[in-house]
């Protein structure tokens, strides 16, 4: 393929590592500010490198890829920006009228395992109370993480009336059965873990997840492009890719 790389920070330095290395082709990227020490070509609008490329792969932030969606371009984009979710996602249901488009707020495809295998225990555990942790390096500065939001959006459907607790140091009264506890944890360089706990009476269930790497959200995108390529115009997911 012929990447167009929407950001270049972190995770798309990795993507374009990675791509590279299975035979990818980095035909350009989009950023804020033009780096010079960049090694590869700049690009200010998609439109500008759609001729060139085969798709585009967006490690950003809302700030710069919701000004680039609004313009006039038709190319296949894989999406892994957090932040502003409800607006980039209806953006994006938009332009899969005329394009295939990728979105996942969290690029493992571990995680998205994890959202179906809550899918089953939910139902069993109705008895059980649920608590979510997740841990995350010193450097994030967002809590609590995309990706525990997902899995409380799964529980969410499957418990009626069930709200979230972020903090209990105040509280004085017992926990209530509807509540889900919602815990983040920061420290040193912890690529990210999540935990969900059910705990019934004299037994409790844990069900984990553990990144060693940010390498497996690279890799994650890049097999998504792989598949969006072939793909006729939509809006992809784990779910349906």
């Amino acid at each position: 393929m012929k990447i167009l790389l929407i950001g270049y920070g972190a995770m798309n330095q990795r993507v374009a590592r990675l791509a590279e290395e299975k035979g990818h082709e980095i035909i350009g990227v989009i950023e804020p500010e033009h780096n010079e020490s960049t090694p590869y070509a700049h690009f200010d609008h998609i439109a500008d490198a759609q001729d060139k490329a085969d798709i585009a792969i967006d490690f950003s932030n809302p700030n710069l890829l919701l000004p680039l969606l609004d313009e006039k371009f038709e190319l296949p984009l894989v999406v892994a920006t957090t932040g502003e979710k409800e607006k980039l996602v209806a953006k994006l249901e938009e332009l899969s009228e005329r394009m295939p488009v990728f979105f996942s707020a969290n690029m493992s495809y571990g995680v998205h395992v994890l959202t179906k295998i809550l899918e089953t225990a939910v139902p069993l555990l109705q008895d059980f109370d649920i608590e979510l942790t997740e841990a995350h390096h010193n450097k994030k500065v967002d809590a609590p993480s995309g990706t525990l939001v997902k899995l409380y959006d799964v529980i969410k459907e499957l418990r009626n009336n069930v709200s979230p607790v972020y903090d209990r140091h105040e509280r004085t009264e017992k926990r209530e059965k509807d509540e889900i506890g919602i815990h983040a944890v920061r420290g040193g360089t912890i690529v990210g873990e999540h935990d969900v706990l059910f705990a019934g009476t004299d037994e409790t269930i844990t069900i984990s997840h553990k990144a060693q790497s940010k390498d497996i959200f690279a890799n994650g995108a890049i097999t998504a492009a792989e598949q969006l390529i072939n793909k006729q115009n939509g809006y992809y997911t784990f779910d349906n890719l």
